[in-house]
């Protein structure tokens, strides 16, 4: 069942636009007049039918904002995408179509003039709302006759009420002001390896700089054997002669658990457990020969809030860790996050 608009002038409104389209060359398909001697203020579903779009501006400038729709016939995909672009700005669109390239081309084309854009086939149509319910979390607004603006929500609203400053500085600088270690700032190394430390004594720009380890053939014969990763760039001498590399690579994810033997304390402490890896880049192989060595920094720190007296307090500390050879050349790097008791909880009942 349809509802009633706002009240009794907007129904006026939406009658008066009916008319302006029917007076431009519209016909009436479906309802297109309302009841004005009923109770509420009621404007039955409409539906119109333009035979001639390219000849009717007044269809696509014309906003009847109720329950009315206006049928244009298109000669060809490139045709409706005209029609779909005509009015100027729009808040909203649905494209129904089950070929992805017609959906890629369209939305290319389309979104300069469109806030959102909802693509339907089969596999989206028994979840779809209808392209006016809009997520919390997506734009809401569109360009030109829409409105020229947005509505926001989450943290993309706040930070338009709040001052943004640039800072510049030394690396070392702009970690003491962020709390967070940024690569080429002071590192801090003491005898006690950053592992053995509960998360309120860690800090960022705590370091560690680990022994060095020379990477064999054998290494790579043994991590292949374990792994079943027999790719030719390890393992074939001649094929990888041919190769960008010149000659055999260790494989990249030995390096890693090679350095992680390198950098990590084997003991029982107030690390719990590794639970993530971002932002990896290898950036020069290593062969057999090479040495590696590994510098673990802790980069940041937060707080896990304790949800349960039972729970154990904890917070996540992201690791940057730079793996180089005896050049000095790095060789990967990237992140690791641990999850890192506390020595107090914070939980309150």
């Amino acid at each position: 069942k349809m509802g009633a608009l706002v009240n009794a002038e907007q129904r006026a409104d939406v009658q008066e636009k009916v008319n302006i389209l029917l007076a431009a060359g519209c016909e009436i398909r479906l309802g297109g007049q309302a009841d004005l001697s009923a109770a509420g203020a009621f404007f039955p579903p409409t539906l119109l039918y333009c035979p001639q779009p390219d000849e009717t501006p007044a269809v696509h400038a014309t906003e009847a904002f109720g329950p009315v729709a206006t049928l244009m016939p298109a000669q060809n995909q490139q045709h409706a995408l005209q029609l779909a672009c005509a009015g100027g700005g729009s808040l909203a669109g649905t494209l129904v179509t089950a070929d992805p390239q017609i959906a890629r081309q369209f939305i290319a084309d389309a979104a300069r003039t469109h806030g959102r854009i909802q693509i339907l086939n089969e596999e989206s149509a028994k979840e779809s709302t209808g392209h006016g319910s809009p997520l919390p979390q997506l734009v809401h607004g569109g360009p030109g006759r829409a409105g020229g603006g947005e509505e926001l929500g989450g943290l993309r609203a706040v930070k338009h009420y709040m001052q943004r400053t640039a800072v510049q500085g030394s690396p070392t600088m702009l970690a003491a002001i962020s709390k967070q270690w940024v690569r080429g700032a002071k590192v801090e190394e003491d005898r006690i390896h950053p592992f053995r430390k509960y998360f309120e004594e860690l800090q960022p720009g705590d370091s560690l700089l680990t022994p060095r380890r020379t990477m064999t053939e054998a290494d790579i014969v043994n991590f292949a054997c374990l792994s079943g990763d027999h790719f030719y760039a390890h393992m074939d001498k001649i094929a990888a002669a041919e190769s960008i590399f010149g000659e055999r690579v260790v494989h990249g994810y030995f390096v890693l658990s090679a350095a992680a033997g390198l950098f990590v304390d084997a003991g029982v402490g107030p690390v719990i457990a590794n639970y993530g890896l971002e932002n990896l880049r290898f950036i020069e192989p290593v062969k057999p020969g090479d040495t590696i060595q590994v510098r673990l920094t802790c980069k940041r720190k937060t707080l896990k809030k304790q949800r349960s007296a039972e729970e154990k307090p904890t917070g996540v500390v992201e690791w940057a860790v730079e793996v180089f050879n005896q050049h000095q050349t790095p060789v990967a790097l990237y992140s690791i996050l641990t999850l890192v008791a506390r020595q107090h909880g914070d939980f309150v009942d």
